[in-house]
């Protein structure tokens, strides 16, 4: 984790240098706008480091302040690292082919003023439109047949959501936000498929965002698993918190509801890289399971769908891609996972990875929206 953290830090650093530097040159040397943007820069740019150390000893109101900043400057950090990745581009096709106009290099630091005053207003625009979006959730229904027998039972309703962040960032009113979205269709079950909390729970319990989970309303239950910002912030009292606020957590877990089909939860992935001990492997959960009835898998990360289909896994319900979040990240989470957002059947096995409701870092998402999952789902062995 200090290797990790370390190299985190480094890069972080460095993007901010590179940025700074670019935008330094369009200030003139010795004017007095540069030499109150130097630290005015570099305070913003500390913001997030201070605050996810400050979060966990010292939550304030100023410490919820360090954390807006800082979570908005990675979404500012993002849109400057690409306009300047992308005029460096466009530099090096100009040394080769001379595309450019002339007068753009006539007065040199006006040009580089105009492109800083017109990059600012850009990223201003897109990280408004942004956070309108994240704030903004919206509701997907989903139609899914299992070919086996419910036992008595012909079908079922699940309202679904997963990476929820309950912290500084999503906090009480958005809390209940969910828990109306998530009781809309009178379920009967709810399933929170992990990141149900943003690492630190310091923030969620000054706020007392357990108490909105306790409105969550199913006839059968509320049922959640862990995901790796559990783990980051330590998995025992997030679980601790959650079953204490009306959340059942199943860790490597099959549990039969009813007598009419299993609901399956595993630990996250990452769970041996915060505790040193592994989680079960998927057979050895389901083991003493009779597949005769039907099998809810969640798996918070969604990687090795094979395997749930190997162990006669009806419907998995995964998150924690958040489909990158932020263009262009989708394109990265489309490259690492199978399915990065969606719906996807493999053999007999139906996949949903829900690019979540929360946000992890900046309040911000473009290019999806938020989302709640109700499933329909009906039991039908003829």
């Amino acid at each position: 984790m200090i290797l990790f953290v370390t190299i985190v830090v480094t890069i972080y650093t460095l993007v901010n240098y590179l940025i700074f530097i670019r935008a330094l040159q369009a200030f003139p040397s010795g004017s007095s706008v540069r030499l109150w943007f130097i630290p005015a820069f570099w305070l913003v740019a500390a913001a997030f480091v201070a605050a996810r150390i400050l979060e966990r000893t010292s939550p304030c109101h100023f410490t919820e302040f360090l954390t807006w900043v800082g979570n908005f400057w990675l979404a500012f950090m993002l849109f400057f690292t690409l306009i300047v990745i992308l005029l460096d581009i466009t530099r090096l096709l100009n040394h080769f082919f001379h595309f450019l106009p002339a007068f753009i290099y006539t007065d040199y630091l006006k040009t580089k003023q105009i492109i800083l005053i017109a990059s600012v207003a850009y990223t201003v625009i897109m990280v408004t439109a942004g956070y309108i979006n994240a704030r903004n959730p919206r509701v997907r229904e989903l139609n899914l047949s299992i070919a086996k027998s419910g036992h008595g039972r012909k079908s079922l309703t699940i309202s679904m959501a997963s990476d929820i962040h309950l912290g500084t960032i999503i906090r009480k009113a958005k809390a209940k936000e969910l828990v109306s979205l998530l009781n809309a269709p009178k379920p009967d079950l709810i399933l929170l498929a992990g990141d149900v909390v943003d690492e630190d729970l310091a923030p969620v319990i000054k706020d007392n965002i357990g108490e909105a989970l306790c409105e969550l309303k199913a006839g059968i239950g509320v049922y959640a698993i862990t995901g790796n910002h559990e783990y980051i912030g330590g998995a025992g009292p997030a679980v601790e918190y959650l079953e204490k606020h009306c959340v059942k957590m199943l860790r490597d877990t099959a549990l039969l509801v009813n007598n009419q089909f299993y609901i399956v939860g595993r630990d996250d992935r990452d769970k041996p890289r915060f505790t040193g001990k592994a989680r079960k492997e998927l057979s050895e959960i389901m083991k003493d399971v009779d597949h005769s009835y039907p099998i809810i898998l969640m798996d918070h990360q969604p990687f090795n769908l094979g395997k749930s289909v190997e162990n006669g896994v009806d419907l998995q319900l995964s998150g924690h891609t958040h489909h990158g979040q932020i263009w262009p990240f989708n394109y990265i989470t489309k490259a690492i996972y199978e399915l990065s957002w969606g719906y996807k059947k493999i053999k007999d096995t139906h996949f949903y990875v829900s690019c979540g409701f929360g946000t992890w870092g900046p309040p911000v998402r473009l290019g999806n929206r938020p989302e709640v999952l109700i499933i329909h789902l009906t039991f039908n062995n003829e």
